[in-house]
């Protein structure tokens, strides 16, 4: 699945390249492309031709983007299914024995205090 999903990703990344440079071309106010190679090519292909075909490759190139990533999430997005691993028996050791804590609470007697003569 890992070469799908490459596959993909490298399809979206061309298709945003493309999506860039279609953008960046445009004008928005019809000078764009067909400005920028001087007043002969305007003149013989026409600025609305230019817009129009700009229009489309920037709204197929915007959905072919959209597709590839839904597409890239249905098939890359299941989850794998992996072989069951074997459970290696649990060493199970008998607890330590536990002895009663010794109960040597003794305190040293106290002594009386002579007084001192």
């Amino acid at each position: 699945m890992d070469t799908i999903f490459t596959l993909l990703m490298v399809l979206v990344m061309v298709a945003s390249v493309l999506l860039v440079i279609i953008v960046m071309a445009q004008n928005p106010k019809g000078g764009g492309l067909s400005s920028t190679f001087g007043g002969a090519s305007s003149a013989q292909f026409g600025v609305q031709r230019t817009n129009d075909f700009m229009e489309k490759a920037t709204w197929t190139l915007g959905g072919t983007i959209i597709v590839l990533i839904l597409l890239s999430v249905v098939i890359t997005g299941k989850p794998s299914q992996v072989a069951p691993t074997q459970k290696q028996p649990v060493k199970k050791e008998a607890p330590a024995k536990q002895s009663a804590p010794a109960s040597s609470t003794t305190t040293p007697a106290k002594t009386p205090v002579a007084p001192a003569k």
